[in-house]
């Protein structure tokens, strides 16, 4: 079974197990096993990237026959159904749609060329319909977005779905379990925090990201499938911040495709009650802007704790390196390049040294502001490093072991900080 919109008064599931029952029975098969994939949309996902069906697509010997209530519950696509014929042809598999019983569609492995004909009209014939309903959808979308109503889709985070005060259709309003999410990010970034450093907070807290939290409002479970992998739930990333803090519908505008949506006078189309003022909005991009490079650290021409942080094995500065396919990397000695040997290289992950120094920095000097490496500098600090054990584990993932650590400032060591 496949269905690309699930709501509570929907009774296409069950009509399409009733349906696909009745033809197990009438054609003298044992039905063994459900697939079920409700909200996929077979446009954009074929037979072979589904959660449920593609498993067993995976495994063809352990049955003889898969089961549709219709081709367009496989197929909408006729690229789509010819990779399904083949893939029945080199695997004997016979594919059965029931459709009206009276034109019911059984693709044996030997079928012959008039039976292939007429599913690829089929599935041209849903891959048109698909195409008018979408064109359908867009020029209604586009209704909606001139109104400012809510026409569907992923709640924005921060809010929920509401009637529109007009009382037609919907809008949206603040959600106040997440607009404190939003309001303690928003400080997290003020207070200096890196976003690397702020998702980690938020998945050590439990916190959904915004695709599971609007599958909670709609009483749905979290997680799903992504990159051809299946999650129990997403986690957050930099990235993902980065998406919530960039985009205008903080102002409470409507959006697409990441612009403001403007009226005839060119005033944007609000869509709900703001959750940060103009102010608090554009506060916020000018620290993000004078942070980032998109959403990484800008730490490459000069990073913070060069000329601060040092290897505790040799007593030699530790310079930044760069991790492929991570958005983080790492202070590192660098002995080796200076033609010596150190007997315990040191390295930690960047973002966690740059938090704890400026942690550290805030408390001694009792300061909530930026801080610099030219500040750093001045004032003498040196961040010492010790090498840490080999292996790893969940604890490693949640931050830095501080007792490795040693703050001090000029010639006078601060207390030393430990887990």
């Amino acid at each position: 079974m496949r269905l690309s919109n699930l709501t509570e008064v929907t009774t296409s599931p069950g009509r399409q197990r009733a349906s696909i029952q009745l033809c197990t029975e009438q054609l003298g098969f044992r039905l063994i096993a459900e697939a079920t994939d409700l909200e996929v949309s077979a446009r954009k996902m074929s037979p072979f990237e589904r959660p449920s069906l593609s498993s067993w697509l995976r495994c063809p010997d352990e049955y003889d026959a898969i089961v549709w209530s219709h081709v367009d519950r496989a197929a909408r696509s006729v690229v789509h159904m010819s990779e399904l014929i083949e893939w029945g042809q080199k695997h004997a598999t016979t594919l059965i749609f029931g459709m009206p019983e009276e034109q019911r569609l059984v693709v044996t492995p030997q079928v012959d060329g008039d039976a292939i004909r007429r599913c690829m009209n089929l599935a041209y014939a849903a891959e048109q319909e698909t195409r008018a309903i979408s064109a359908r959808l867009a020029s209604t979308h586009e209704v909606l977005r001139a109104t400012g109503r809510y026409g569907g889709g992923l709640v924005p985070f921060g809010y929920k779905k509401a009637p529109h005060p007009s009382g037609v259709g919907w809008c949206l309003a603040p959600d106040p379990e997440t607009v404190a999410i939003v309001r303690a990010i928003v400080d997290d970034v003020h207070s200096g925090l890196s976003l690397v450093t702020i998702a980690r907070k938020l998945e050590a807290a439990g916190v959904p990201v915004p695709r599971d939290r609007h599958a909670q409002l709609q009483g749905r479970p979290m997680g799903g499938r992504r990159h051809g992998r299946d999650f129990e739930r997403f986690r957050w990333t930099a990235g993902s911040l980065s998406k919530i803090l960039r985009t205008p519908t903080l102002r409470g505008h409507r959006v697409h495709r990441g612009k403001t949506v403007r009226d005839a006078e060119g005033s944007p189309v609000l869509i709900g009650p703001p959750l940060l003022a103009e102010e608090e909005f554009q506060a916020l991009q000018g620290i993000l802007d004078t942070r980032s490079n998109g959403i990484h650290p800008k730490r490459r021409e000069t990073s913070l704790l060069i000329g601060v942080a040092y290897c505790a094995g040799c007593s030699g500065r530790m310079y930044f390196a760069t991790r492929k396919a991570y958005a983080y990397g790492d202070y590192v000695c660098r002995a080796s390049a200076r033609g010596t040997t150190c007997p315990a290289p040191a390295a930690v992950r960047a973002d966690w040294l740059d938090d704890y120094t400026v942690g550290r920095y805030r408390e001694v000097f009792a300061t909530d502001g930026v801080v610099t490496r030219e500040q750093l500098l001045r004032d003498g600090v040196r961040v010492t490093v010790t090498k840490g054990q080999s292996g790893g584990g969940p604890d490693r993932l949640a931050g830095p072991d501080t007792s490795r650590l040693t703050f001090t400032l000029g010639e006078r060591p601060e207390t030393r900080q430990h887990n």
